[in-house]
């Protein structure tokens, strides 16, 4: 479950009680406009068809390319479209359910929060990494490992070790981000699962988790790769090009949405304090200086994006599901004018792109901390 009472598994505490006033209000008047409009936080029929659609738009395009109906440069495309899809999937159904948001009714969210695992991922890793450890810690150096997408090579903390080869990052990463499906489904899972701890939560795995994880990676690699090759008449150097590709279309449409909510202009990357060993700081306030939103009044954006475009509100509201955010985001952004509490965001997705190009760029440099820009705040 997702901690955000500022309580966690790790020495690290949110202490700043001044300014815990913020996350009451706000709250409050959330919950006051789902019980005056007489709302369910949970689904509705907008997610319902949306889950119909992308699932069942990955079983059509799955189904049209093991059928071989059409030439390889068609085939290729519906390979790039079926990453697309996958990346839909995880954004619009799964991440909601894992959340707990998708439904009412737990056997709802489990269902729904299974089917990330036929996209490529645990679920159960996803839990211990999201939900728990990076919303609670987020861009804190040292504790969300979100910010360490590809130590070494992408530096995306003022923190992490400065190399010479980082000042061309802002050219590279972008490629590298294509990596991040594929990196999933043959090596982060099985190394999250297995390293002593996440951030600073030690792992503690039930017995049946080493199961799943071995039996839905094994089940994926079935309907992935083993079927395709069994019943399709394709070289195999013709298959491993569009496995390749789709799994490049799908991680670099998720490397993109998620980063620009978290390592663009204006965001704060706390490190805790030399005295106390904590964030001097409440935890919704937190949030609300290490997050930012992007597109929020683009339909096409909130239609593909699943609420990531609202990380703000999802960040302060992970029980709500994501068609509602929208709606609460006035609310939020009044609240937080009102209480002096920043509220980042860039009006478009290509404003947020260009703001993310200039945090890795000056991330790149080999100066240790990066200015804020007062631009980058709404």
């Amino acid at each position: 479950m997702t901690n955000t009472s500022g309580k966690n598994h790790s020495s690290l505490r949110f202490v700043c009680k001044e300014r815990s006033s913020f996350y009451r209000t706000v709250t409050k008047r959330v919950n006051d406009y789902f019980k005056e409009n007489d709302i369910s936080k949970h689904g509705n029929a907008t997610m319902y068809f949306k889950s119909l659609l992308f699932i069942g738009g990955l079983a059509l395009i799955y189904a049209l390319i093991i059928s071989e109906m059409f030439g390889v440069w068609t085939m290729f495309g519906l390979a790039l479209l079926m990453g697309c899809f996958k990346a839909f999937i995880g954004f619009n159904v799964c991440h909601d359910a894992i959340h707990g948001s998708y439904s009412s009714n737990k056997v709802v969210n489990k269902v729904f929060s299974l089917v990330f695992n036929i996209i490529g991922a645990n679920e159960y890793v996803w839990r211990l990494t999201h939900n728990l450890v990076h919303h609670t810690y987020t861009n804190i150096p040292g504790h969300d490992e979100d910010i360490d997408v590809a130590p070494g090579l992408v530096r995306l903390s003022p923190t992490e070790e400065w190399k010479k080869h980082m000042k061309f990052q802002h050219i590279y990463a972008f490629p590298l981000y294509g990596l991040a499906s594929i990196s999933w489904v043959f090596r982060k899972d099985y190394k999250k699962f297995f390293q002593k701890q996440i951030g600073m939560v030690k792992n503690n795995h039930k017995p049946i988790e080493y199961f799943n994880l071995f039996f839905f990676k094994a089940l994926y690699y079935a309907i992935f790769i083993v079927i395709p090759l069994m019943v399709m008449d394709l070289p195999a150097w013709q298959f491993a090009i569009g496995f390749i590709f789709m799994h490049l279309a799908q991680g670099l449409v998720l490397g993109l949405i998620f980063q620009l909510a978290h390592v663009v202009e204006g965001t704060d990357f706390p490190e805790p304090s030399v005295e106390s060993g904590n964030i001097e700081e409440d935890w919704a306030v937190h949030q609300m200086q290490t997050t930012a939103n992007f597109a929020r009044k683009n339909w096409l954006a909130n239609f593909l994006c699943g609420g990531l475009n609202f990380q703000v509100e999802h960040h302060l509201f992970p029980n709500i599901c994501h068609v509602h955010y929208r709606d609460i985001s006035e609310i939020v952004k009044a609240t937080a004018e009102e209480f002096n509490v920043p509220y980042h965001e860039n009006e478009t997705f290509i404003g947020a792109l260009k703001s993310h190009y200039k945090v890795l760029k000056a991330f790149g440099s080999d100066k240790a901390y990066l200015q804020k820009t007062p631009a980058a705040v709404a």
